[in-house]
């Protein structure tokens, strides 16, 4: 991998975090910053076509090859965290619109810089990026069925079908689609394909880096004359960040796996989907959406923060004697 791609993998949180910085300051001094609304989309299907590229699609079966860490994963995301997150929304008042958008970011485990987290916090990143295929496929194969039962037929009335389809098609299906095509011409002898493949693999840290900047930019000002909804969904943001680990190794000692992969387990319940979910949110009618949008964003930094905790505090919750 050259130095220049290496250096930016190694270096993306304090991008984010400077991206952050620069987004809130130009989006509460600059008057017109919704304008910046319409570059959201374009550039969330480009991020997601170069992050699906990264994720070994074709090599499926690697997932399966450790099978206790694969169940201690599935069981983990798609289990226990929902469990834990209907306990979440029960015990903190939230309003219809707000629970779609907390429900939304908390019941989709993270497929992309997780391993980057995995990796620095001494976890099996491995691992975690040979099941990536399988977490992206089961989620969102799940999560309409999630919202279904957390939400009750009411609350679902809200979303609008034919905006959530096609949101879901132009800025998730086709970009998958075309990763797997991607991926396919790398892998003969196509030198377009390998070239593509080879480009794809810059991009997913600097466009999300746009991607924080034009949504946070375009939505700050809102927020910063709303604050109420960031007040709202922050103590269920905090709990879920402390105990989102501790789940991550209740099942990842249920299934005996060991404390290598006990910490990427751990990981991946913390970490959350976020920029995936942010299209469909962005579907919803107006004005639901921006702040459905706003209550996810929310997430992403409340996370971001917890994310360069858990590398130091999760090595340390999960130690080799655990095992």
């Amino acid at each position: 991998m050259p130095l220049a791609k290496v250096w930016l993998e190694e270096k993306q949180i304090g991008i984010y975090i400077v991206t952050l910085l620069i987004s809130v300051i130009i989006g509460l001094n600059w008057n017109n910053s919704n304008v910046l609304e319409y570059a959201i989309e374009p550039i969330i299907g480009i991020l997601l076509y170069s992050m699906f590229c990264q994720i070994p699609f074709l090599e499926l079966k690697k997932a399966f090859q450790n099978r206790s860490f694969f169940k201690a994963l599935l069981v983990g995301n798609f289990i226990l965290i929902p469990l834990f997150v209907w306990l979440l929304v029960n015990l903190f008042p939230i309003s219809p619109v707000i629970s779609i958008g907390v429900l939304l970011v908390l019941l989709t485990p993270c497929i992309d810089y997780v391993i980057v987290f995995s990796h620095l916090g001494k976890g099996d990143s491995q691992a975690v990026l040979a099941a990536t295929p399988l977490l992206f496929i089961f989620q969102m194969l799940l999560l309409p069925l999630f919202l279904w039962i957390f939400l009750g037929k009411e609350t679902i009335g809200i979303i609008e079908v034919t905006p959530f389809i096609k949101a879901f098609a132009f800025l998730i299906a086709i970009p998958f689609l075309l990763s797997i095509v991607t991926q396919m011409a790398s892998t003969s002898n196509s030198k377009t394909g390998k070239a593509l493949m080879d480009f794809s693999g810059w991009l997913p840290v600097p466009f999300m880096a746009f991607t924080f900047f034009v949504v946070i930019a375009s939505q700050i000002s809102t927020l910063h004359n709303n604050p109420e909804p960031i007040f709202t969904v922050l103590p269920i943001y905090i709990a879920f960040a402390l105990c989102a680990p501790l789940i991550g190794l209740l099942s990842a000692r249920m299934f005996k796996v060991n404390f290598y992969s006990a910490r990427a387990v751990a990981f991946s319940t913390s970490t959350r989907n976020s920029l995936v979910v942010l299209p469909l949110a962005l579907s919803l009618p107006t004005p639901q959406n921006q702040l459905v949008a706003v209550v996810i964003v929310t997430q992403t930094i409340v996370e971001i923060f917890f994310e360069l905790l858990y590398i130091k505090a999760i090595p340390m919750l999960i130690k080799r004697k655990n095992n």
